[in-house]
């Protein structure tokens, strides 16, 4: 079925887009597999093209996307490569944006967003906690006053950008009186005195997405770098936990949608017993159920986007949309390796790959059983 949710414009800047992916991004894949890290070259063109700061303002060097949705085709570009390439262009672009530019000073726009819209300062934001998973208001990480400034010490985990980010946005809890309501988030500067990087997380899957423990042993961090009020930094996480957790759905659907196409192209050429493997009922079947499933996640992720466009998505809608599409990726790539076969478990094939990058995405974000926990409060269970 034909997407509706797009424009001339749009369909203008996926163009540009798909010809950087393709010319700058899809071919050094396994070179960053190897790093453990997207080369900062790649930012840095990404930056030219106005590909960071989507919907920063001109003045601060940032392109003044008109809506949600010129974010959305980055994403479904990058995802259709490998799923850690949205993620990691995600936390930087999307999700740690609308803190640096929604709740910080004019002082630290002009300071910080230039280089953020250009890739010469790579950020990441600091929420998870060894501790902690998915309960924000537990986090453990202190901040304490220490004249005009405070001394932060704590750790964090699973950390995406973490060990090559020049700005990381760390949540810190400066009211231990308190448990939600005494969070401060800061702007944590590489180079900052007793602020250090584990090493690279070893992961199962997504080796190009750098990923590391984070660590704050009596770290000072200036009041200049407090990023909105203090004490005031849980409410501003959970307002922009939707927006994340769509952007993860609009990740997770066009992934799935590019390996099931490339798994139809297999099929139709892979033979057995004189005859295309695509053609057996059951395969035939099991291929229409999968499209299927994915057109009807597309219209429900692209119902979701219109919604954030027009400023009506709710968490709770945004949970539905995370966690269905989340399950409906891990389902799909699932059935495309096994109809892959043997090759299907090489790691030559991408496939295989996509298949085991994908199953962080029924975790992250809030993991799914957190979405329905969200959902069904809200259904008064």
């Amino acid at each position: 079925m034909r997407r509706m949710i797009f424009d001339t414009d749009h369909d203008d800047f996926r163009d540009m887009v798909r010809s950087f992916v393709a010319t700058s991004v899809a071919p050094r894949v396994d070179e960053f597999i190897q790093a453990g890290a997207i080369a900062r070259d790649v930012w840095l063109s990404a930056g030219k093209l106005g590909l960071l700061g989507l919907h920063v303002p001109e003045r601060y060097g940032g392109s003044d996307a008109p809506d949600y949705r010129f974010m959305a085709v980055v994403l479904e570009e990058l995802s259709r490569v490998t799923v850690a390439l949205g993620s990691a262009y995600s936390i930087h672009a999307d999700i740690v944006a609308p803190y640096l530019l929604h709740l910080t000073t004019d002082e630290q726009r002009r300071r910080w967003l230039p280089g953020f819209c250009s890739g010469e300062m790579l950020t990441a934001i600091g929420m998870t906690e060894p501790s902690g998973g998915s309960d924000l208001a537990a986090l453990r990480t202190r901040a304490v006053r220490d004249g005009d400034g405070w001394r932060l010490t704590g750790s964090k985990t699973f950390i995406t950008n973490g060990t090559t980010a020049d700005l990381v946005v760390i949540a810190a809890r400066t009211n231990p009186a308190e448990r939600s309501r005494g969070i401060t988030l800061f702007g944590v500067e590489a180079g900052t005195p007793g602020f250090t990087r584990g090493r690279r997380l070893d992961k199962v899957g997504q080796s190009e997405a750098d990923t590391a423990e984070l660590y704050l042993e009596d770290a000072w961090v200036p009041d200049d770098n407090v990023i909105g009020a203090v004490d005031a930094g849980f409410p501003s996480m959970m307002a922009w936990l939707p927006q994340e957790r769509l952007s993860a759905a609009v990740a997770n659907v066009a992934h799935a949608a590019q390996l099931l196409d490339e798994t139809i192209a297999y099929v139709r050429d892979r033979r057995a017993f004189g005859q295309s493997i695509g053609s057996f009922q059951h395969n035939k079947f099991l291929i229409a159920d999968l499209v299927t499933r994915v057109e009807a996640t597309q219209a429900f992720v692209d119902q979701a986007v219109l919604a954030h466009v027009r400023g009506e998505l709710t968490a709770v809608a945004a949970a539905k949309v995370k966690w269905w599409s989340a399950q409906v990726q891990n389902d799909v790539l699932d059935h495309c390796l096994q109809l892959h076969g043997g090759y299907g478990y090489m790691n030559e094939y991408r496939v295989g790959r996509a298949w085991r990058d994908a199953r962080v995405t029924k975790i992250w974000a809030g993991s799914n059983e957190i979405m329905k926990e969200i959902i069904g409060r809200d259904l008064g269970l």
